[in-house]
């Protein structure tokens, strides 16, 4: 998967999960979704290449940055937290869509039950439901 079809797979994904909203804060060179007033996603170019950075448990980061190559620290953001994803081999639909979710989910679990748009542990039945 290519870095511009990353980010089209990753923000088509963000639109549809519910309360999640796009802003510009940080000027038109940065995507930013938040949950509730919370960021977990952002998408950027780093020099020529575009990226979407996520929020992750920090077990499930070095998991994923252990077994992919396009999965690396968090750019400009907390190291252990986040990570940042790249387009390459190895980078499917299927992934963009789980780490997407995964870090929405992450991010609405924190949120007091009254701001929380869905059921962090039941939403989507993903990896989170399974749990």
């Amino acid at each position: 998967m290519n870095g511009s079809i990353l980010q089209k797979t990753a923000a088509d994904c963000a639109e549809e999960l519910p309360g999640a909203r796009l802003e510009h804060p940080f000027g038109p060179d940065w995507e930013v979704y938040k949950v509730r007033g919370k960021v977990f996603m952002l998408m950027t170019e780093v020099p020529g290449r575009p990226v979407v950075i996520l929020k992750a448990d920090p077990g499930e980061a070095l998991a994923l940055r252990e077994h992919n190559s396009h999965i690396t620290p968090g750019y400009h953001m907390n190291k252990k937290h986040w990570i940042t994803l790249e387009g390459g081999d190895g980078v499917d639909e299927t992934l963009v869509e789980e780490v997407v979710t995964d870090s929405y989910l992450l991010v609405v679990s924190h949120l007091s039950k009254a701001e929380q748009p869905v059921d962090p542990h039941t939403y989507g039945g993903g990896i989170r439901a399974a749990r």
